[in-house]
């Protein structure tokens, strides 16, 4: 294992310590070496550099899991820039809203991709917003320029004195998008930990198979350098596709989530042959996993999920481990991961006691240094520095953690938060509706999907699915987004005060 102050750092002492092994392969059987990684970084930065991009700046790129990503990751963090990575999956709305609020100063996006131009978009935001942000379009090819024209770098900083350097936006309980703020440090702790959870070694090769843009895909850049593993990239998951390339480059750790997993389980009963013969873990989190897949997948693989809890603003809190017992994998989130500390809340602020289910509350090496706006600070942390989860869950005896629901009026689908308030705000702009209350409701494969429960302003109307999908699409709003159900009721259940009874209609709706 090697360590690094800063990402660079780290990528310098991994480039020395292996230098020629395998860093990354992707689906097209395209290969990087950390020592390539190091190279290509380094032309890269030089040739950001000359367009203009100096230390401090804010960039936003929303490029998917490419092996460019990977370099572009290494040369922004070579010039000392702000990293702001956005899914590939954002739309109009989140993107303009995100390099406004964030001061960006250059938006990388693809031309098109998965069939949408995301070239035009940039272009109209930038335009829109009337101010110094470029557009840069890469297509798996980034600006190359003369390395020995690059500055010196700074002397890297001790852990708690490091300056902001990422900004990861998570859509949260609000309309609005929130950017949580972290630093190398914050998301070298993430890393670190998983990584020994894990027991990752240098001859593993983990299955990257979700948006590199996500906090999860940066922290398995870190890991990879930490441990000296290789990744193996895919752009977009395909039930089929994506389980036979791992199978072909040997997968040990099988990422990252219920509805992964879930496929690896389908792809498997379809072959005689075991398809992952050096799978030694699932790692996952993200969404609720039954633990009947547990256990199915111990029985088709002999390996165990390895899941885990956190959220944007404080990644992978807990982690299980290699040497969990089964019925700990089964029902629990693992343990606090190294310098996490958690505590247990009543719904009236008291300390819960042991084994009483409450508000999970933590504080953490990998916790945010705040939001960018930082008035969403002051409900986010208690008196005592302790971020409030938003989240329901218990200790049990050994330490493990159980999640139990949610506070958050938040939809997970596929590993994805929905703000169900985001998606009511543009519903009730359709003239047909009167009132609307979206919900999460139990899905097999992604876990919630989304549900639109409305009363009509015509008691005498009607209201279909394709039309509110239209209404929704028109307003911008991102394909994850969508409802995939709705229903039409006479009113919205309130209580006395006009509070939505969501309960009520999750249990209405829920078959």
């Amino acid at each position: 294992m090697v360590e690094g102050r800063t990402l660079w750092e780290l990528m310098e002492r991994r480039a020395e310590a292996t230098p020629d092994a395998l860093m990354a392969v992707d689906e097209d059987m395209r290969t990087l070496t950390f020592a390539e990684l190091w190279s290509e970084s380094e032309r890269t930065a030089a040739g950001l550099q000359a367009s203009g991009l100096r230390a401090g700046d804010v960039v936003t790129w929303q490029l998917p899991t490419w092996i460019e990503s990977l370099i572009l990751v290494a040369a922004l963090s070579r010039l000392e820039v702000v990293q702001n990575p956005v899914l590939p999956i954002l739309r109009d709305r989140e993107v303009d809203f995100i390099t406004d609020q964030a001061d960006s100063r250059l938006l990388v996006v693809p031309s098109r991709w998965k069939g949408f131009d995301h070239e035009a978009m940039a272009l109209a935001i930038a335009e829109r917003q009337g101010r110094d942000m470029r557009v840069l379009v890469s297509d798996r090819a980034l600006p190359q320029g003369d390395p020995t024209r690059l500055p010196d770098r700074a002397e890297p900083l001790d852990m708690a004195d490091q300056p902001v350097r990422w900004i990861f936006y998570t859509s949260g309980t609000t309309a609005e998008p929130k950017g949580a703020q972290h630093t190398d440090a914050s998301i070298a702790a993430v890393a670190r930990g998983m990584g020994r959870r894990l027991a990752v070694i240098e001859d593993d090769r983990a299955a990257l198979v979700f948006p590199f843009t996500h906090i999860g895909g940066v922290t398995w850049l870190f890991t990879s350098l930490m441990f000296g593993n290789a990744l193996i990239l895919t752009d977009t998951f395909d039930p089929d596709g994506t389980p036979e390339v791992l199978s072909r480059e040997g997968v040990t750790l099988a990422g990252a989530g219920t509805v992964f997993h879930q496929a690896y389980l389908a792809y498997q009963r379809k072959h005689l042959r075991p398809v992952f013969p050096h799978v030694r873990a699932f790692p996952g989190g993200g969404a609720p996993k039954p633990p009947s897949l547990v256990e199915e997948l111990r029985v088709l693989f002999d390996a165990p999920v390895l899941a885990g809890y956190g959220l944007t603003e404080a990644p992978i809190l807990t982690m299980a481990d290699v040497s969990d017992r089964d019925d700990e994998l089964a029902v629990t989130e693992g343990k606090p991961m190294t310098g996490v500390e958690l505590r247990i809340h009543r719904l009236d602020g008291s300390p819960a006691a042991p084994g009483e289910e409450g508000e999970i509350r933590a504080r953490a090496p990998q916790m945010m240094r705040g939001y960018l706006d930082p008035l969403l600070d002051i409900e986010a942390f208690d008196a005592d520095g302790f971020f409030r989860t938003g989240d329901l869950g218990r200790l049990d005896d050994r330490g493990n953690l159980i999640i139990t629901g949610r506070l958050k009026d938040v939809i997970i689908r596929k590993g994805e938060n929905v703000s169900a308030q985001e998606v009511e705000d543009l519903l009730i702009t359709l003239p047909a509706v009167a009132d609307v209350a979206v919900i999460g409701v139990p899905d097999p494969d992604a876990g919630e999907r989304v549900c639109a429960v409305v009363a009509l302003a015509d008691p005498d109307g009607t209201l279909e699915l394709p039309e509110v999908v239209d209404h929704l699409r028109a307003q911008g709003l991102m394909a994850q987004k969508l409802p995939e159900q709705l229903e039409v009721v006479p009113a919205i259940p309130r209580n006395a005060t006009g509070k939505v009874l969501k309960h009520v209609l999750r249990d209405e709706f829920k078959g």
